[in-house]
C-alpha cells in the first residue's frame, strides 16, 4: 500500500500530463483538475494535495523549466520526455514549498520515474534534481 503523499504525487503527475497533452497554456490547470475530478464522480483520496501540487508546478513553469534546462547538461528541454519533464517540474514545486526534505523529494521523483517513465528515466531524474539541489544549496 502506498503512502497518501506518494499517491498525491502520482495524481499530480497525471494531472500535469493531462494538462500538457490538452495544450498546456491553452487551458488552465484548474479546468483539467475539474474535468478529471468529474471523471471519478468523487475526488479520490489525496486528490486535493495532488491538484495543489500540479497547480504550483504550472504557476512556476517558466522558472522551473529554466532551472531544469540549466541542470540537464547536453539536453534541450524540448527533447526531455513529457513524463520526465513533468516529474521534474513537480519535484521543483515541492522543493520550493520547503516542507519536505530534499532527499525525500528526490527519492519520490525517482520512484515516479520508475513507475511511469522509461528505464533510463530514474537516473536522469536523479541527476537533474541532484544538480538543482546542489546549485540551490539544498544538498
Amino acid at each position: 500500500m502506498q503512502r497518501p503523499e506518494t499517491k498525491a504525487r502520482a495524481r499530480a503527475l497525471q494531472l500535469l500530463y493531462a494538462w500538457e497533452l490538452s495544450g498546456g497554456g491553452a487551458q488552465t490547470i484548474e479546468s483539467v483538475v475539474a474535468r478529471v475530478g468529474t471523471t471519478y464522480g468523487r475526488a479520490p483520496r489525496g486528490y486535493d494535495r495532488g491538484a495543489d501540487l500540479a497547480a504550483k508546478a504550472v504557476a512556476g513553469l517558466p522558472e522551473f523549466d529554466r532551472r531544469i534546462a540549466d541542470a540537464a547538461e547536453h539536453w534541450r528541454l524540448e527533447r526531455v520526455g513529457a513524463i520526465e519533464r513533468n516529474i521534474l517540474r513537480l519535484a521543483l514545486a515541492e522543493l520550493d514549498e520547503g516542507s519536505t526534505p530534499t532527499r525525500v523529494v528526490i527519492d519520490e521523483a525517482v520512484k515516479l520515474a520508475h513507475w511511469f517513465a522509461g528505464a533510463r528515466a530514474p537516473g536522469f531524474i536523479n541527476g537533474v534534481l541532484d544538480a538543482v539541489a546542489r546549485e540551490t544549496g539544498a544538498l
